[in-house]
């Protein structure tokens, strides 16, 4: 997965209220946008990417709601990887790399088992006030 997502050329960017509404919408909009750029939903990469993309959001309802009223989420693909990020305005940035060992993290957990089980890298990248971060995924198609 060489592509840098500066490369990317389909992108999409979501704004939504930090409500438990805001999973299904990110899974829709997500669905919506891979179908308008040609992505076959059936590719086997595109159900565990939706699942990651719904635990990211469900821990930015759970844990940031109360600092962040408003998430975004950005989704970009090209024609070999897809990445999206969640991001929320809550300081907090939780070690993606250990979550995969650490019974206690639960959808985090998930989260990274599912994006090296494809391949894929994860990252958090803090906003530059250190009140806020973006939890990036990428993952070949």
């Amino acid at each position: 997965m060489s592509t840098r997502l500066e490369a990317l050329p389909h992108r999409h960017v979501l704004t939504l209220p930090t409500l438990p509404s805001a999973v299904r919408l990110s899974r829709e909009t997500a669905e919506r946008a891979l179908a308008e750029w040609g992505i076959d939903l059936r590719h086997s990469a595109i159900g565990p990417a939706l699942l990651i993309l719904g635990e990211l959001v469900t821990n930015t309802v759970r844990h940031a709601a109360t600092l962040s009223p408003q998430m975004t989420v950005i989704y970009a693909a090209g024609v070999d990887c897809l990445a999206f990020a969640v991001h929320d305005r809550h300081p907090h940035q939780p070690q993606l790399y250990g979550a995969a060992t650490d019974t206690g993290s639960g959808g985090l957990a998930t989260v990274m088992e599912l994006t090296l089980g494809l391949g894929g890298t994860a990252v958090v990248r803090g906003d530059a006030d250190g009140k806020g971060k973006s939890i990036w995924i990428t993952l070949p198609l």
